[in-house]
């Protein structure tokens, strides 16, 4: 106990070691640039501080050095959490978004299992909180409109600049189904539920971006701790498909497995970057063994809009932040 309030301590205040690929131990980053610095809310986070019951967040200006910014919200904080009268309950796999001047921050609550999965919302001044949660779930997993059952995890939120509207993705696992609701302009109410098709090969980690009149949904496939976990994406004309399967994109290779649970993100001088998590270690069934490590890299396009694949690298050839 002593070990890991201390591990937590320097998580709060302490700068990250400088690194490269791998950049840091973590899980199913968001990223999101802010005021020309790259923001990473993962699960988990350096040190083996991972204790399933906060979020943190991390900074860099370099992909070098990384600067923790501290708590951002904790199980204890979130009022509901216990009542579905479940033993335990575990936090995973954040996701944020801005709308006037306010940060939300959405977030699994788990496990699936003897009660449904849940999606929690919370609310900041500031990305770096702290947050305050909505009071109540968003969403909550169960059987779902397919009958294959839902898991409600891995949430996501794209703001349409087309049309205004918001939109919320997520889902997994349990029954591989992806679900969206359009969100009210309050973030933290839903508003409807959007009939979309799960795309092939879909397990959990949806991630929507647009890009010159093109609608990119980006998931990760196979089991979260084996090596076939990889990303796969679709293309569309909406934020809404329907989806043309485009195959996958970042896969294991001799040295780095289970790549996936991804975000892209745009640089200020207009690069794409994929923040992702991997295993450093060769290949193995699974589940693979030891802690998943944040890793970034570089997203190329074709000239008709393709996303080329993705190689993994480290060291010296991990990309980095130019100034501004």
């Amino acid at each position: 106990m002593i070990r890991r309030l201390v591990a937590l301590a320097l998580l709060a205040t302490a700068a990250v070691a400088p690194a490269e690929n791998p950049q840091f131990q973590g899980a199913d980053p968001h990223a999101v640039m802010i005021d020309g610095e790259l923001w990473v809310f993962p699960t988990g986070g350096p040190g083996g501080s991972w204790a399933a019951d906060r979020f943190g967040a991390f900074s860099s200006r370099d992909l070098k050095t990384w600067r923790p910014r501290g708590e951002l919200i904790r199980r204890d904080q979130i009022r509901w959490i216990g009542d579905d009268g479940a033993k335990e309950h575990f936090l995973w796999a954040p996701g944020v978004a801005t709308r006037n001047g306010k940060w939300y921050l959405y977030y699994s609550v788990g496990p699936q299992n003897p009660t449904p999965s849940r999606i929690g919302v919370a609310v900041a001044s500031r990305p770096e909180g702290p947050y305050v949660d909505s009071g109540k779930p968003l969403v909550t997993g169960g059987p779902g409109p397919t009958g294959r059952g839902f898991e409600a995890i891995d949430p996501m939120v794209f703001t349409d600049r087309r049309s205004g509207k918001i939109y919320l993705y997520a889902g997994g696992s349990a029954g591989a189904t992806l679900r969206v609701w359009e969100l009210a302009p309050d973030m933290v109410t839903i508003r409807r539920e959007v009939a979309v098709p799960t795309p092939p090969q879909f397990t959990e980690g949806a991630f929507m971006h647009e890009r010159r009149g093109t609608y990119y949904l980006s998931y990760s496939h196979g089991r979260f701790n084996g090596p076939d976990y990889s990303v796969h994406y679709a293309t569309a004309r909406s934020p809404l498909g329907p989806w043309r399967y485009r195959g996958a994109i970042l896969t294991s290779d001799a040295r780095r497995q289970g790549p996936g649970h991804h975000s892209f993100v745009t640089t200020p001088d207009g690069r794409t970057l994929i923040v992702y998590h991997r295993w450093e270690q060769p290949p193995a069934p699974a589940p693979l063994k030891g802690e998943r490590q944040v890793a970034i890299d570089r997203v190329r396009y074709a000239k008709d809009g393709r996303i080329l694949p993705i190689r993994m690298t480290e060291g010296a050839a991990s990309p980095v932040l130019r100034p501004r």
